[in-house]
């Protein structure tokens, strides 16, 4: 009896150990989504934007279905890019609240700067080196599919940052981020009056402020993660 339950632990342990190791294997040292956006987005300068004249979305333009795909270039993108949708002109879906603009942390994650666009039912969000992009595209899926941005270590000189994926719903004006589009939701935003209030994963809840131009210091994302440095033998 006590063997077979050893076994049966055994089993169970090793099991374990192996999603464990192919969870952490796709998350760190799967390939990296090719970057598939226009690389003027990249090339440009986010911050020479007025984020308080907002275009349009009279249907006038592209459609979000027309434009590639944006994600996080690498681990992270080096200055903060130009607009991802900056060419769409797709109205937004009727159970849709209009975030789009660029906004500040003032209460919980204070500083925190993010920039929201939405066209259609597409959704860009552009922060701390990371850009996160779900919805309809002409390169990809409908969830975001690109990297977290932090730097959890390094071999050598390559940088290892996470997969991340997420999809997102609209819940009566709320903007819900499902962990690769079909999970639980792991954050929300929404607007309370003229914030924007963002629930992140961890519990926290961040009221945002908005602005019309991104603030000195904010240019280039300062480095995320604890980046520790993995002997190379």
């Amino acid at each position: 009896m006590l063997t077979r339950i050893l076994k049966t632990l055994l089993v169970l342990l090793t099991t374990l150990i192996v999603i464990v190791g192919v969870g952490f294997w796709f998350i760190f040292f799967s390939e990296r989504p090719p970057l598939t956006m226009d690389p003027a987005v990249l090339a440009g300068d986010g911050s020479l934007i007025n984020y308080c004249e907002l275009p349009v979305l009279d249907g006038s333009g592209k459609m979000a279905a027309d434009i590639p795909k944006g994600n996080t270039p690498g681990c992270g993108y080096q200055r903060f890019p130009s607009s991802v949708l900056g060419d769409c002109r797709e109205p937004l879906p009727e159970n849709a609240d209009d975030l789009r603009g660029l906004w500040i942390g003032v209460e919980g994650k204070v500083g925190h700067v993010e920039r929201i666009e939405q066209c259609g039912s597409r959704v860009v969000v552009t922060s701390s080196g990371i850009i996160h992009d779900a919805g309809p595209n002409s390169s990809g899926g409908l969830t975001s599919n690109d990297t977290e941005g932090a730097i959890f270590f390094k071999i050598g000189e390559t940088p290892y940052c996470p997969r991340t994926s997420a999809g997102v719903t609209w819940n009566k004006k709320v903007l819900d981020f499902h962990i690769f589009g079909f999970g639980p939701v792991v954050v929300r935003r929404y607007r309370d009056g003229e914030q924007l209030i963002w629930e992140y994963a961890d519990g926290s809840v961040t009221r945002l402020n908005r602005l019309c131009r991104l603030p000195e210091g904010h240019r280039e994302p300062s480095p995320r993660g604890p980046q520790y440095q993995v002997p190379w033998f």
